[in-house]
């Protein structure tokens, strides 16, 4: 491959929601450049970029797929992104490398929720973007909704450079709106260009005519000379487009089908023409070895750096770190430093990808994507210099988990494989979590939502041959007492040899919430000597570890030995233990035990038109709503919500905000559970008992 200047180098997302084309897209731009030799197709499996068995079983892309292709004379590097909100961090990790986006736009379905929300986190970034309206050869497609979605949903003036001809099963091309020439598709993307069709005269003349008011309106110069109807050439409607582009004064809109490959050669001239080259990328902000804040250009002749924004687990080639170069060059068989990790890296040979095939480049210049084999200590989020100028990009921050489930290996060799696999799984996805709850006992599994868990599960069995059950994870409740109570706990066994022997008197009171465990020694008297005592107060922890109606662990409660009795021949340690476990369930059942269940402080970010139904849901959940705030996009609900109607909230949510609601939550402290509620838990916890025990 020959090497590119600079300002022939784009580096493009392609972001929408689920199912609006993006994979179909990228594969279609490939396939047109000559990158790859087969058009591959997302229906049939046989994606090149979407081949992990779970996206090609799902149909969906849930990792970032890096590409390449050569186009009129420029390299354009293409992120492929998942639009599923679970993923989302790939999303945004991808946007964070690259100068410019499409963002599709379904000809059928319009604007969608997570189509606003890819489009806002792109402008945040200052992104460069243009709109490709898909899926226009589709049943019910229609250009002009399509264009009224989105100035009404995204609140921009989109500006088409292509109108269809015909629409869908008699969509067959579209004309080029400056060009004023129409392109007529055969199949694999083939096509003749001819005279816009007379029947369309009229409709290209109008939407020609806005692009030009558009471009217009860039300069006051420029609005003055078409108000005095100056006509303009198309050099200057290209130089004034691109420019509109790159301050975000112009949404141009590119129509066509990704499947059929209609309009897609004028798209990929559009990328060319109008995104931004890596000299036209701000500065890079990062932090000196001394933690203050830098800004890094992008320059040959800057020091290199370099940012891992994604990380491939193969299970034969090993670790494949994906980063972008912000300055200066990498060079394979060289050494470079981990700022984030303080560490120095042997990189070897650099490659770009397409999906699984890799294509060596040696040097890597600013600008340029590429990946690097089995480096030791370099993650997700870490950055990449020169160690005689180390500086730091700060990576995004991780999505909290919101949801999580036990999960069981099925076999003891599943079991023996499940920490490390999961270890690889996290190297490419650093928003699985897991751990064991000490109090449950269960190994949990958590993610960004209940899709996000699923395919972790699959990727275990698929790409690890691990096998796990998934099963909705136990509440960790716990009892406590209402009343003081006392009562005797006394053990006396005899056998024929030396017996057994131990009288305790046990007094329990309940302490205010979250008081813990408080144990008083009150024996006068000797009527316990001393050495046994730490038998009784041993006894009395280990009874606390199951309590009397659920056998979940007592919280919250004083306990005070004040009397008891011993044998000089037959008391012992095990017996005065024994005796202390005794007298405490005893004093427990006259105590009025109580259910305790955990409360979440939860915080769900809803749209305007979705707060009320957000509140009600909230409520039936026994929650307790505690301040609502406005916020850009919306407004936060802040709530204590008991853990036990939270555990699956992430897609009832997404289902009440048609994907656009977020939450996140964390304890917050422990109540009594609602009686009528703690009989039926207490129900179940019998019923679980008698069938273990059967």
């Amino acid at each position: 491959m020959k090497d590119y200047p600079r300002k022939n180098v784009r580096n493009l997302a392609i972001i929408a929601h689920h199912g609006a084309g993006k994979t179909s897209l990228a594969e279609g731009m490939l396939f047109l450049s000559g990158a790859t030799q087969k058009l591959g197709k997302v229906d049939d499996g046989s994606s090149i970029l979407d081949y992990e068995l779970e996206e090609q079983s799902r149909k969906m892309s849930i990792n970032s797929h890096v590409a390449f292709y050569e186009w009129n004379d420029h390299l354009v590097n293409l992120v492929d992104t998942p639009g599923f909100a679970n993923f989302l961090f790939e999303t945004e990790s991808a946007l964070r490398v690259i100068d410019g986006a499409i963002i599709i736009v379904s000809g059928i379905t319009g604007v969608k929720a997570q189509t606003q929300k890819f489009w806002q986190v792109a402008a945040d970034l200052g992104i460069p973007r243009l709109l490709f309206m898909n899926k226009l050869d589709r049943e019910r497609a229609s250009f002009e909704n399509g264009i009224a979605d989105i100035e009404k949903d995204l609140g921009v003036k989109p500006v088409p450079l292509t109108i269809p001809i015909g629409e869908e099963e008699s969509f067959k091309g579209v004309i080029d709106l400056i060009e004023m020439k129409a392109y007529i598709y055969a199949e694999a993307g083939k096509y003749t260009i001819d005279g816009i069709p007379k029947d369309l005269e009229s409709q290209a003349n109008v939407w020609r005519e806005r692009l030009v008011e558009s471009v217009a309106e860039i300069n006051d110069e420029l609005l003055e000379k078409y108000l005095s109807g100056e006509s303009f050439d198309n050099p200057l409607i290209y130089k004034m487009l691109r420019e509109g582009v790159l301050n975000a004064k112009i949404v141009p809109v590119y129509v066509g089908s990704a499947v059929k490959l209609i309009g897609i050669n004028l798209l990929m001239d559009g990328v060319c023409h109008n995104l931004p080259s890596p000299l036209e990328r701000p500065s890079i902000k990062a932090q000196n070895i001394k933690g203050e804040d830098i800004e890094k250009e992008p320059k040959a002749e800057e020091s290199m750096s370099a940012f891992a924004f994604k990380t491939i687990s193969d299970p034969y080639a090993g670790k494949i770190s994906i980063m972008r170069i912000f300055s200066g060059s990498m060079k394979a068989d060289s050494t470079v430093f981990n700022a984030t990790r303080k560490s120095r890296e042997k990189i070897g040979q650099l490659f770009r990808i397409i999906g699984r095939k890799q294509f060596p480049v040696s040097p890597a210049q600013f600008g340029d994507i590429v990946t690097v084999n089995k480096l030791k200590d370099t993650e997700t989020g870490d950055t990449l210099s020169d160690e005689s100028h180390p500086i730091v990009i700060h990576p995004q921050a991780m999505p909290q988990a919101v949801i999580s489930y036990a999960i069981q290996p099925k076999t003891r060799a599943d079991e023996d494989k499940l920490m490390s696999s999961l270890a690889r799984i996290r190297e490419e996805d650093p928003t699985v979590l897991f751990r064991r709850d000490e109090e449950t006992k269960e190994f949990l599994l958590s993610g960004t939502g209940q899709v996000h868990v699923e395919i972790t599960v699959d990727k275990l069995k698929n790409k690890y041959g691990v096998n796990v059950e998934m099963k909705t994870p136990k509440v960790p409740y716990k009892e406590t007492i209402k009343t003081m109570a006392k009562a005797e706990g006394k053990y006396i066994k005899q056998t024929g040899g030396r017996g057994q022997y131990g009288d305790a008197w046990l007094q329990i009171e309940p302490l205010q919430r979250s008081g813990g465990y408080e144990f008083v020694d009150r024996i006068v008297g000797g009527v316990i000597p001393k050495n046994y005592i730490p038998s009784v107060e041993k006894g009395v922890k280990e009874a606390m570890h199951k309590g009397i109606l659920a056998g979940y662990p007592v919280v919250d409660i004083k306990v005070i030995l004040f009397d008891g009795k011993y044998h000089p021949v037959d008391s012992s340690d095990i017996a005065f233990k024994i005796a202390g476990s005794m007298g405490f369930k005893k004093a427990m059942e006259m105590a009025q035990p109580i259910l305790l269940e955990p409360i979440m402080r939860v915080e769900a970010l809803t749209p305007e038109d979705c707060l009320g139904d957000v509140i009600g849901d909230i409520n039936s959940r026994r929650g307790k709503v505690s301040g609502v705030e406005p916020q850009a996009g919306g407004h936060v609900v802040k709530a204590l919500v008991p853990m036990a109607e939270i555990l699956t909230y992430a897609p009832e949510l997404r289902s009440i905000t048609s994907g656009r609601g977020m939450f996140s939550m964390e304890f917050s402290h422990y109540e009594e559970v609602p009686s009528h509620l703690a009989s039926k838990i207490i129900d179940e916890a019998s019923k679980e008992k008698m069938a273990q025990e059967g």
